[in-house]
């Protein structure tokens, strides 16, 4: 089927060519900067010792789980609206895996330990069960996906004798994926900000808010581009989930800020000081805390009202508004807001360097390449079936 990945328009071409030369760059600038000095070259330090790089490796596990707001009212309640966007959605999750695993190896300061967790596991170790999860994860969506393709190509009913019970153990493993993901940060005493028993909540809640989001622009992005129809009940009932789950999401964050000043210990409130207000002069992430708040909230309330999300300018810019918010605060906020301040009281604050932007915009290049790729097999076998 990847043949049909290979015809298509200039515009296309242009596209896929962009995208191999921000991932060539990315690699480049890994190869030839980063593998050869070191994470010296990054912006982190002993005091903030995971920053940009695993900010979008847990931003994008919530992407990939986000599937599961497509596959189960398809395939458990038989929602027939979501019948054409459900591949859209796993195969989303692909890409999305795909560059969180590229995320967690440009992490690695010696590219080769990775190998470790798989050669000596720790069982007691969640980095062991999140490398089990997110490659468990991703072979399902690869073969789900890839077979109803296959069968949809053939015009014919897929194989569900033996596939069904994957779709379901895909959709008991999708929020899995984030959950063992955030128990990595809840299962640290020593940082307060991640030390709350509702972080996998809270994980799960963006992620269902800010995958939909993406999800419904791509959508729309096909319909555009190519004779993709856009289901408008499809893109409705997504942009419902989007806004209940961006509701829970920010009642969440709201119950930390209550727990945290209403206790006033201080371990809890500095790195909520920290990020929204500062703290001992710091305060480098409270413009874009602030911002990520402000859009939230007004992406939500531009959301609630049938007329915006009947309209397709006013709908994109508030699932855009969500998706950015959700970014931000469960990217960068989240990750150097657990580290500010250290166990032992002191402020360091944290900023990507270049070579991190450019090997960032890489991952992000290979994950675009995969997800185009897989999205224009999608195209080319439904206008040849039709």
């Amino acid at each position: 089927m990847l043949d049909k990945a290979i015809k298509g328009s200039k515009l296309y071409w242009a596209w896929v060519g962009f995208l191999i030369a921000v991932a060539g760059v990315g690699t480049l600038t890994y190869i030839f900067v980063q593998l050869r000095e070191g994470l010296g070259v990054t912006g982190m330090s002993r005091d903030v010792s995971w920053g940009f790089y695993i900010a979008q490796f847990t931003f994008l596990v919530g992407v990939a789980a986000s599937g599961l707001m497509v596959v189960l009212p398809y395939y458990l309640h038989h929602y027939k609206a979501f019948a054409k966007v459900t591949i859209l959605g796993e195969f989303l999750a692909i890409g999305a895996v795909v560059m969180c695993m590229t995320f967690i190896f440009v992490d690695l300061g010696m590219p080769t330990r990775v190998l470790n967790v798989p050669l000596y596991p720790t069982l007691n170790s969640m980095m062991f069960y999140d490398m089990v999860v997110l490659f468990t994860y991703l072979g399902l969506n690869v073969i789900i996906g890839l077979t109803v393709l296959a069968a949809e190509r053939k015009e014919k009913e897929p194989p569900y004798v033996w596939l069904k019970p994957l779709i379901y153990l895909s959709i008991a493993w999708a929020p899995l994926i984030h959950t063992v993901t955030a128990f990595l940060y809840a299962g640290l005493p020593g940082r307060h900000l991640w030390l709350t028993a509702v972080m996998a909540a809270r994980f799960l809640a963006s992620a269902f808010a800010a995958g939909p989001s993406l999800l419904i622009i791509f959508y729309f992005i096909m319909g555009k581009t190519s004779g993709f129809e856009v289901n408008r009940q499809a893109v409705g009932k997504l942009a419902q989930i989007v806004i209940y789950a961006m509701i829970i999401n920010l009642f969440l964050l709201g119950l930390e800020f209550f727990t945290a000043y209403y206790s006033q210990i201080p371990g809890h409130m500095d790195p909520l000081q920290y990020l929204y207000f500062g703290l001992e002069g710091h305060a480098r992430l409270v413009p874009f805390m602030w911002f990520s708040m402000i859009l939230g909230i007004a992406s939500i309330l531009l959301l609630l009202f049938p007329q915006a999300r009947a309209n397709n300018a006013a709908l994109i810019a508030g699932l855009a508004g969500v998706f950015i918010s959700s970014w931000i605060d469960k990217g960068l906020g989240l990750i150097v807001g657990g580290f500010v301040p250290s166990p032992l009281g002191h402020v360091t604050e944290y900023a990507p360097t270049i070579p991190e932007l450019l090997i960032t915009l890489g991952v992000y290049g290979i994950g675009a390449l995969v997800i185009t790729i897989l999205y224009k097999m999608v195209v080319e076998i439904r206008e040849e079936t039709a």
